[in-house]
């Protein structure tokens, strides 16, 4: 072979190039599906936030509610709680009061006792 029909052999035609560049290099459609198909996950991804906010949101109120049950648990724990303290204190006072009933009676028998009244 002589370097013309090297040369020759090594040049491409029109037509060629054009096959190899559409085959080659991705065209504009090539583009236009994967920016769809990137559009279309970035929107799922987006449905899937909103869902799990909604679930997030679900679940707190779920909480906020549980809570509020608590909390009226707590107080009325407390009512009674309070209830049975007030009752515990008349008791006690009257129980102190008849203590201080018969140690006055008590002290004034050995008073009148020792004054030999009785």
């Amino acid at each position: 072979m002589t370097s013309n029909e090297e040369e020759s052999s090594l040049t491409l035609d029109k037509k060629t190039v054009d096959v190899l560049v559409a085959q080659i290099i991705p065209t504009s459609k090539y583009f236009e599906v994967r920016f769809d198909h990137m559009q279309g996950q970035i929107d799922d991804l987006k449905d899937n936030l909103k869902e799990f906010r909604g679930d997030v949101d679900k679940r707190f109120e779920q909480v906020d509610k549980r809570f509020d049950q608590v909390i009226a648990s707590i107080e009325r724990l407390g009512d009674k709680l309070d209830y049975r303290d007030e009752k515990q204190r008349g008791f006690t006072l009257r129980m102190f009061t008849i203590a201080i009933g018969i140690s006055i009676l008590g002290a004034l028998g050995a008073f009148l006792k020792s004054m030999g009244i009785i």
